[in-house]
């Protein structure tokens, strides 16, 4: 059934018009983090999200899920939703335990801070990937992979120890397998759906230029802008002419607080070969009309604008000039003796 479904990845993703449009697969996950601070008390932190983009959170005193989106329900039921939070529960309630109750064993050492990873990853004309992983401290710890626990060689012994503990517990393995392989195609599946309003919307990038700090006599860095659009894939270059230019530096793509996403792009130059180079911003949202902003032309509109201000002011000066001086003349003619 999973299998008759994944065509619909074409149809729900944004930027999946044909088969080569969807290159990344698309991941489903949840992540609880652990901080064990002595041998009868924790606080966790839990969240759920779609790719890059958070769609549950949790609310850690009472260990509920929140809602981030009218659509993060997916198209599960009421009683779905309720089953499938219970029994990841049930889950992390026993995980805290055991780290908990062989602190000893594992010669662990308060407070301390675990971390887990769990979902599924899709991707068009292919089976679904489940995964957990743990990690201790920050590092690798633990894996889960065909239904039973593998250690992480950075985990070492300790690894090996609980590892060893989790596999003897056969029957909430098989839950987790169940719940990564089957439940979470599905909900992911769901959500995609629900979502497709949000998901497939297209914003359009504002881009801009300014200079960047001056790296040296001469030379100038030029930084171009990309902000505000949505989804993710952009493409911004420095050009001259139609030949990309080498050595240039790009940001990361980060997240704006309204879902969009910012991308800086900056290229360091000789000051004189700056003139005639422009930023190419090439977009899902913009079609096959990119935005070209050349470096030249922002330069040119400093000059035109003081082109034209600087006569401006002058005929301003001059004519104040002349009226007050009229106005100081026309006293002493008003009082000339009558013939």
């Amino acid at each position: 059934m999973l299998f008759l479904q994944l065509p619909l990845l074409l149809a729900l993703l944004p930027g999946a018009d044909s088969e080569d449009g969807f290159q990344e697969p698309v991941s489903f996950q949840i992540i609880r983090i652990f901080s064990f601070y002595n041998h009868s008390w924790e606080h966790s932190l839990g969240s759920g999200w779609l790719g890059e983009l958070q769609t549950h959170g949790m609310d850690s005193s009472s260990d509920t899920v929140i809602y981030l989106w009218p659509w993060s329900r997916g198209n599960f039921s009421n009683e779905e939703l309720m089953e499938v939070t219970r029994l990841f529960q049930t889950f992390f309630i026993r995980f805290a335990q055991a780290f908990h109750n062989h602190a000893i064993q594992w010669m662990l050492h308060y407070p301390f801070e675990v971390q887990i990873a769990g979902g599924c990853k899709l991707r068009f004309g292919e089976a679904s990937v489940g995964f957990v992983q743990v990690a201790f401290q920050g590092s690798e710890f633990l894996s889960f992979q065909n239904n039973s626990w593998l250690p992480s060689p950075e985990g070492g012994e300790m690894a090996q120890l609980v590892s060893s503990l989790f596999n003897l517990y056969q029957g909430t393995s098989e839950i987790l397998h169940r719940l990564l392989s089957d439940t979470c195609p599905r909900f992911l599946l769901g959500l995609l759906d629900a979502g497709k309003a949000y998901l497939q919307r297209q914003v359009r990038p504002e881009a801009w230029l300014s200079p960047g700090p001056s790296p040296g006599p001469g030379r100038l860095v030029l930084v171009c802008h990309a902000s505000g659009f949505y989804p993710k894939p952009i493409w911004v270059t420095w050009m001259r002419g139609e030949q990309e230019q080498q050595g240039t530096q790009r940001s990361d793509v980060v997240p704006n607080a309204d879902g969009t996403w910012y991308l800086r792009v900056s290229l360091e130059v000789e000051a004189r070969e700056a003139s005639g180079l422009s930023c190419r911003v090439r977009h899902s949202s913009l079609g096959d009309q990119d935005v070209v902003l050349y470096w030249g032309h922002r330069s040119s509109v400093g000059w035109i604008f003081l082109a034209v201000t600087v006569p401006l002011l002058l005929l301003a000066g001059l004519a104040f000039w002349v009226r007050k001086r009229w106005t100081l003349c026309q006293p002493a003619s008003s009082h000339l003796p009558l013939e």
